[in-house]
């Protein structure tokens, strides 16, 4: 079977969409708000807006998903999405009519969103302009502590963005970067014999 999407098209029935959302759903294992998981699904290139739409509102009716609205703290209103033990046997049941390329892209697609998303909220990374050039202020927040606050200078805005773009690229890996070279960083040896 072809695993490009883009040559066999979207998933075109309300009833496979269900399938596939109850089937994301269970993967995830999390309550996502329903821009989240439009976004993930618009992304995949397998799901469009309307038949999203209309697969939510049907898995909502059965029962098979609960909905709650909600205003986060800055204002913004939301509903926010979870998979029922009713969506989950639906799940368990049916996701094996829906071709595996499909599935495979799905999940792609919103395993990648919920990492971004992850690592948006544990890191960050700003520039702050200062006379004689620029600092970068790098975080990292773990769940009840900052795991690591630190500040590096540039002498222009260029390397300053540069910085912070290499960090933007993969926060994970710079934190594991950083945190590996200052656990093996080991005194500077001095050849002595030189000065002899």
């Amino acid at each position: 079977m072809n695993e490009d999407v883009s040559q066999i098209g979207e998933l075109n029935s309300v009833h496979g969409v269900k399938v596939l959302i109850c089937y994301l759903l269970e993967k995830l294992d999390r309550t996502v708000t329903d821009e989240q998981l439009r976004l993930a699904a618009e992304d995949s290139g397998v799901i469009n807006y309307f038949y999203l739409s209309d697969a939510l509102s049907g898995l909502a009716e059965s029962g098979a998903v609960v909905s709650e609205d909600f205003v986060d703290e800055n204002g913004v209103c939301g509903t926010r999405i979870a998979l029922t033990d009713k969506g989950r046997l639906g799940s368990d049941y049916f996701n094996m009519t829906i071709p595996v390329v499909y599935r495979r892209k799905l999940l792609k697609s919103a395993f990648r969103y919920f990492i971004a998303l992850d690592a948006q909220n544990a890191f960050s990374c700003e520039i702050e302009e200062i006379s004689n050039g620029c600092l970068v202020h790098f975080s990292v927040k773990g769940d009840d502590c900052d795991l690591m606050d630190l500040t590096f200078y540039a002498p222009d805005k260029d390397q300053a963005d540069l910085i912070c773009g290499n960090i933007k690229k993969n926060p994970q890996g710079a934190y594991e970067n950083i945190l590996g070279f200052l656990l093996e960083n080991k005194e500077k040896e001095i050849d002595i014999e030189k000065y002899l």
